[in-house]
């Protein structure tokens, strides 16, 4: 058996006729996928396969992506989207789901999660009560940065709006401990989104908003690597960001 995708699919709560709906194949295909394991899809059925289920290919194939394996600095680059917005929302909820110790959000606004994950505040509580540290990094919606960035993006809902709707709906959880959210104008143009050793990272473009931006997804493999110099960089903004609640620190 495929252990692997066996477990995907009941986490994911899909049928065999679920994905092989999705993927576009016959519910016998999805059938020997499961029951054979050395039974490897084409790529673009895997490829369908991991978007359904929020997973990677490495985690159900590991024999196909050991042949494109990389040994190089660029080894911990997962997947690179051209927009973010082609980022499945299914991945972001795989990676806020299976996330034990460490999920921080240092977007500028951050308004999307609200949007595109389901019961996004509650999700946050219930890690933070499993001793989950959850981070939030925004931008001041006062602040001048953000006003220059607005006239830069020209839409017609402002960067100052976004922020403030995801200060909202922090406020309802802000009591839970191990939440926490600070202000910073260094991440302006970088927005950073870590998940434990998972990590999605979007470079904003001028004149772009988040969701138009490229993206990538990393995953820590060595010291000092990409991993780890964006979460360094994350650690100094937090470090210097300034507090959105007064008298409450988490760390």
């Amino acid at each position: 058996m495929n252990e692997a995708l066996r477990r995907a699919m009941a986490q994911a709560h899909l049928s065999d006729r679920q994905l092989a709906e999705r993927c576009h194949v016959d519910v016998k295909t999805v059938g020997r996928w499961i029951t054979d394991p050395g039974r490897v899809p084409h790529a673009r059925h895997r490829w369908a396969v991991c978007e359904a289920l929020g997973e990677e290919e490495a985690a159900l194939w590991p024999a196909a992506a050991k042949k494109a394996i990389k040994v190089g600095p660029d080894r911990e680059v997962v997947s690179v989207y051209p927009f973010r917005s082609g980022c499945p929302s299914s991945l972001w909820h795989s990676l806020i789901t299976k996330a034990e110790g460490e999920l921080t959000f240092a977007g500028y606004t951050n308004y999307f999660l609200w949007l595109e994950q389901a019961r996004f505040g509650k999700v946050l509580r219930r890690k933070a009560t499993q001793g989950c540290r959850v981070r939030f990094l925004l931008g001041d919606p006062g602040s001048r940065l953000t006003r220059a960035r607005e006239e830069d993006e020209d839409v017609a809902l402002p960067l100052s709006t976004r922020i403030r709707v995801t200060l909202a709906e922090l406020e309802k959880i802000k009591s839970q401990p191990g939440i926490d959210a600070r202000y910073s104008g260094g991440h302006a143009y970088l927005s950073v989104f870590r998940f434990d050793d998972d990590m999605i990272v979007t470079p904003l473009l001028t004149h772009v908003v988040g969701h138009d931006a490229p993206t990538l997804h990393l995953r820590r493999l060595q010291n000092d690597g990409l991993f780890d110099r964006f979460a360094s960089h994350v650690e100094e903004l937090w470090n210097r960001g300034t507090p959105v609640w007064e008298g409450k620190t988490n760390g």
